[in-house]
């Protein structure tokens, strides 16, 4: 798991057919001290996070077919929370 912080959403004129319906997020995973952790990754989002949201992030893949109900995803993050 990993926190990030939500920086904007993105839109895909073609998509692959698991990722209908979901909302991809632009998220910058964050050090502990609140600080940027390499690069922004694009992740699924079904919670209704925001822009400047802090969030948890999922790279495993098992939760993420669970998450998504499918085994073909190419989806390798998801947001399973946000911070209060």
């Amino acid at each position: 798991m990993q926190l990030a912080r939500v920086h904007g959403k993105a839109t895909a004129t073609v998509k692959a057919p698991a990722l209908k319906g979901w909302r991809l997020l632009l998220v910058q995973p964050l050090m502990v001290d609140g600080s940027p952790d390499g690069f922004p990754m694009l992740a699924i989002d079904n919670l209704g996070s925001s822009v400047g949201d802090t969030v948890l992030l999922t790279t495993d893949g098992a939760a993420v077919k669970d998450i998504m109900q499918t085994d073909a995803s190419p989806v390798r993050y998801a947001i399973i929370g946000i911070e209060d």
